[in-house]
């Protein structure tokens, strides 16, 4: 599947007018000394490019015959032998499309002749002050030259509203990228309920996903792996994964992979014995409960915060019968007294980054949902070894499902929904 950038750079040049946008790429970040982390491309540089470079900045111009350019390193045989081969400006505009293409280090002088007559420049203040300097000296340079008939951008706009916006509606081969991150998260998935067993370290089932991962081509993890068991569960960013599973435990595992820049966002919860004690399946098939009733919200018009409601309502009603909180419903509902054992939302967005970008409310009023956004459904409930006033035989025990799902006029198509989640099937792929 291959997806049309140029396509994707002729909307936004049709948005911008007698605009330019400026996009520089994502940073190096440096894990310890002289070693860097792993470089991810900046998702809105990519998602017009396709470039995965550091050290490079995509601007794109309306109105101009050449609109996309790129600044890039240079060809560099002595720094190639040690990172690999770079693009260069010529493959800049042979291999990725640019209409022009500059060195990096030219940046600074290019930049304001790409401003020349700009009404508007669409760039993001504030996230690296370094490169906030170079593009407002730029707009000081073109100024200077006001007498000369030049006029410079007198607005600067953040990017996202036009990027975000256009992001944030997947296109067909988007959402076949999708699917197949939603499908080796399916299979590994699978592969942790078969491996897990009482005595393993949470770390084991972690390295197994992380197998089925990169085995089937995903190129990262969409976001650091949740592998929690027993009370680990009820830690909403646990991280460790170091803990020993006992027989007694559920392990809850909140992992996905990022598939040619597209995130797949995947949580269960399944008992490490195999078997669902009497107290585990009460929680957890009031979870469920609540996600199936979400997910039946979901459709092209509706918004985030009813999805979440339908999840709010179900699981008061769920926590009042199991004693963990008091009734009447409509008292706890008001009150809020289910987030002590929920404190999060049920939803976000999905797309290239694991919590997608667009606005969820315009104008102080939740969003309607449009075909083709793509969400998260994860209710849960999350009940502390400590939690006062909560019956013991609850305590300890937490439930997270989550699924992705893509919003149509007829409802939600959930894209992980064969990876098992009632009680018989889980019971079924443990075993």
């Amino acid at each position: 599947m291959t997806i049309d950038f140029k396509q994707r750079r002729q909307r936004v040049q049709d948005a911008l007018g007698n605009a330019v946008l400026l996009l520089p790429s994502a940073p190096l970040y440096i894990r310890n000394n002289d070693v860097e982390h792993e470089y991810r491309q900046d998702s809105d540089l990519f998602y017009l490019s396709g470039f995965d470079e550091p050290e490079s900045v995509l601007c794109l111009r309306g109105g101009k015959d050449k609109p996309f350019v790129l600044f890039v390193r240079s060809r560099d045989p002595e720094r190639e032998v040690w990172d690999g081969v770079r693009a260069g400006v010529d493959g800049a505009v042979s291999t990725h499309g640019a209409d022009e293409a500059h060195a990096i280090a030219d940046l600074a002088q290019k930049l304001p002749e790409l401003l020349e007559n700009a009404t508007r420049l669409y760039y993001r203040l504030g996230r690296d002050r370094g490169f906030d300097d170079l593009v407002l000296s730029a707009i000081d340079k073109v100024r200077a030259r006001a007498k000369l008939g030049v006029s410079w951008p007198v607005e600067i706009v953040d990017p996202t509203v036009l990027v975000h916006e256009l992001r944030r509606v997947k296109s067909r081969e988007e959402l076949d990228l999708m699917r197949s991150a939603a499908t080796i998260t399916r299979d590994a998935h699978l592969a942790a309920m078969r491996v897990t067993q009482p005595g393993k370290h949470e770390y084991e089932v972690e390295a197994v996903m992380l197998d089925v991962f990169r085995k089937h081509g995903a190129e990262r993890l969409a976001y650091g792996p949740i592998v929690g068991s027993g009370p680990n569960a009820t830690v909403l960013h646990y991280r460790r994964n170091d803990r020993r599973m006992q027989a007694s435990d559920l392990l809850l595992i909140d992992a996905g992979c990022e598939y040619r820049y597209y995130a797949s966002d995947v949580t269960r919860t399944f008992p490490v014995s195999g078997k669902f004690s009497a107290p585990q399946r009460a929680i957890y098939e009031v979870v469920l409960a609540a996600q199936l009733a979400s997910i039946a919200e979901v459709r092209a018009g509706a918004t985030l915060e009813t999805i979440h409601d339908a999840s709010v309502r179900v699981i008061a009603e769920g926590l009042i019968a199991l004693g963990l909180i008091e009734g009447p419903l409509e008292a706890a509902l008001e009150k809020q007294a289910y987030k002590k054992y929920y404190m999060h939302r049920t939803c976000h967005y999905l797309g290239m980054d694991v919590h997608d970008v667009g606005r969820y409310f315009i104008d102080g009023k939740a969003r309607p949902l449009d075909t083709g956004v793509v969400i998260t459904v994860e209710p849960g409930i999350y009940v502390a070894e400590n939690a006062e006033g909560a019956p013991e035989q609850y305590r300890g025990i937490g439930v997270r499902i989550e699924d992705d799902v893509l919003v149509t006029p007829e409802g939600g198509a959930v894209l992980t929904g064969d990876i098992p989640k009632s009680v018989d099937d889980v019971e079924r792929a443990c075993a």
